[in-house]
């Protein structure tokens, strides 16, 4: 229960930072802003941490970088696409990353996913075309944030596979510091920006409450569940977006719009639910 609880608390939070994050991109370029993000993180886990630098060795780097990668895919798709797509649209599409990972694992795994998984990923299809296709072409934007749902989604899988193994501060701490490094290799082919209050307030929301309390929450609360129920957990995650998008920036949800949210979180619930989870609490 307690890790449930401490989950959904990082769902909420991870919704919240659709809008925070949409409003700093109109001030600083996106891969700059994860720079100062994770860059923030990264020193706020070291100082946590200090202590277990003893236990660091080659395999927890090597495991933390490979983790970090697609974590880095993950924030880069999404932070360039929430600047061509509302937060709803993205909220709702990298939620889909909870329908992803069973059907990816079933394919890593080689073992076919379940008949509720493959309607699951059938609904969520439906939503994905309600919520983002217009005459048979997806936007930009809503296909930069299908990427990362991609990545996310492989994110969850490896953090399953090799966080029960690993100290989780200096695992974290090795995920955040690849996103920060990869951040600035990308921020210099990005132009110069001045800080304001608004990237500073996206920064405290982002670095503090959605990446080092809600990185280590997920890493710690992954040993004690599976991938598949920490992804049904996650599934909160666009609603709280949803929620957060309309109440500060009001933003506007058309008939068809609402039809695709809700098929969409219909897949995400089913394939969880229901879904064929043997091959992913191994």
């Amino acid at each position: 229960m307690k890790s449930d609880l401490s989950l959904l608390m990082v769902t909420f939070f991870w919704g919240l930072t659709f809008v925070t994050v949409k409003e700093a991109i109109e001030f600083i370029p996106p891969f700059s802003f994860l720079f100062c993000r994770f860059s923030i993180a990264f020193l706020l886990l070291l100082l946590i941490s200090i202590k277990r630098i003893k236990n660091l060795n080659s395999d927890i780097l090597k495991s933390g970088f490979f983790i970090g990668i697609f974590l880095f895919l993950g924030y880069a798709f999404q932070t360039v696409g929430l600047k061509y797509t509302t937060p709803a649209n993205a909220g709702f599409i990298t939620g889909l990353s909870v329908v992803i990972v069973p059907f990816l694992s079933s394919m890593i795994l080689k073992i076919k996913p379940g008949t509720h998984v493959l309607i699951g990923v059938a609904l969520a299809s439906i939503g994905l075309v309600f919520l983002s296709f217009q005459e048979f072409t997806i936007s930009y934007g809503d296909f930069l944030i299908l990427m990362c749902a991609f990545s996310f989604a492989m994110h969850i899988i490896l953090v399953g596979k090799y966080s029960p193994k690993m100290d989780t501060f200096l695992i974290t701490t090795i995920q955040i510091g690849t996103v920060a490094l990869f951040s600035l290799f990308f921020s210099f082919t990005e132009g110069p920006f001045e800080f304001n209050i608004v990237i500073l307030e996206a920064l405290i929301i982002t670095a503090i409450f959605a990446t080092v309390l809600a990185f280590l929450i997920q890493n710690a609360a992954q040993k004690h569940v599976s991938p598949t129920h920490t992804a049904l957990i996650f599934a909160m995650e666009p609603v709280f977006a949803a929620v957060c998008s309309y109440i500060l920036i009001n933003e506007v949800f058309t008939l068809r719009k609402i039809g695709g949210c809700v098929f969409i979180l219909l897949g995400m619930i089913l394939a969880e639910i229901k879904g064929n989870r043997k091959f992913l609490k191994k």
